[in-house]
């Protein structure tokens, strides 16, 4: 399923691919969900649509909102704590993503860095950063 979404070119090409109830179902996490949020993150960092990083992106703002499931899964960890890991991973790409994508990137991205808790101390900065963009892109908008 991450894979039709990640290779989808056009928006004709996604119809009827969709990661809901999937790897989350508004917000609640599933044992699938820490090794897709590790795939999410490595497509990420390659060549993607618009549409395609748009989806990937939302996908991962809802599994970070919903992160705080601390149960252990059948290996110990918790599936929030999988999560986080394989964030964290990519929290560089994520906040490129963010800092040079449009308005709506950047609060998505500043979303997932808060509730997964990525970046440790430089978090706040990048945050911070990611909703003043966020802020002056929504002003330029109006503006025009």
């Amino acid at each position: 399923m991450i894979e039709a979404i990640i290779t989808a070119g056009t928006p004709q090409d996604m119809i009827g691919y969709t990661l809901d109830g999937h790897v989350e179902d508004s917000t609640i996490i599933f044992e699938c969900t820490p090794p897709a949020v590790g795939v999410i993150m490595a497509a990420l960092a390659g060549e993607l649509s618009i549409l395609a990083r748009d989806v990937l992106l939302q996908t991962l703002w809802f599994v970070a909102a919903g992160s705080g499931d601390y149960e252990p899964d059948p290996e110990g960890a918790g599936l929030g704590d999988g999560c986080r890991n394989h964030a964290h991973q990519g929290f560089w790409r994520l906040v490129q993503i963010g800092l040079t994508g449009s308005a709506e990137d950047a609060e998505t991205v500043a979303d997932i860095c808060d509730y997964f808790g990525l970046g440790g101390d430089q978090a706040a900065f990048y945050q911070a950063q990611l909703r003043e963009r966020m802020r002056a892109k929504t002003k330029r908008g109006r503006c025009v």
